[in-house]
C-alpha cells in the first residue's frame, strides 16, 4: 500500500487486496453456514460454492445480503448473478466472487487517506 501525500489517496496493491477481500469473504461465509465442518475449512480462490461449500440456498441469499452490508452499493453481487446461467451459478467458485468484488472496488470512488 502507498499514500500518495499530494492528492492524499491510498493505492493499494491488486494482490494486497485481493488477499484482503478473500479473507473477508471466508470469514462472511463461515459466519453464514456456521457449520462445524468449515470452521476449519481452507477456503480459496478455488472453493466451488456448490462441491466444496455444499451452500444452501438460504444461505446464498443470507451470503449476497452480507456482501451488501459490508461493501455496500459498488458491489451489485446480485446484478453479478443476474448475468450467469444456472449452471454458472452452481460452478461459481470463490475466486470468482473475490475477482468481482475487486473489480467493483477498483471502480468505485477512492476515499481520502484520513
Amino acid at each position: 500500500m502507498t499514500i500518495d501525500q499530494s492528492t492524499a489517496t491510498v493505492s493499494v496493491d491488486p494482490t494486497d487486496r485481493a488477499a484482503r477481500v478473500l479473507s473477508e469473504v471466508a470469514a462472511i461465509l463461515r459466519d453464514v453456514i456456521g457449520e462445524e465442518y468449515i470452521v476449519d475449512m481452507s477456503i480459496e480462490m478455488d472453493t466451488s460454492f456448490n462441491e466444496d461449500l455444499e451452500l444452501e440456498s438460504i444461505e446464498f441469499v443470507t451470503f449476497a445480503d452480507r456482501l451488501r452490508e459490508t461493501y455496500g452499493e459498488h458491489v451489485d453481487f446480485v446484478g453479478f448473478l443476474a448475468d450467469m446461467d444456472v449452471d454458472q451459478v452452481i460452478n461459481m467458485k470463490v475466486g470468482q466472487v473475490v475477482a468481482f468484488i475487486v473489480d467493483s472496488l477498483d471502480g468505485a470512488p477512492q476515499v481520502a487517506a484520513r
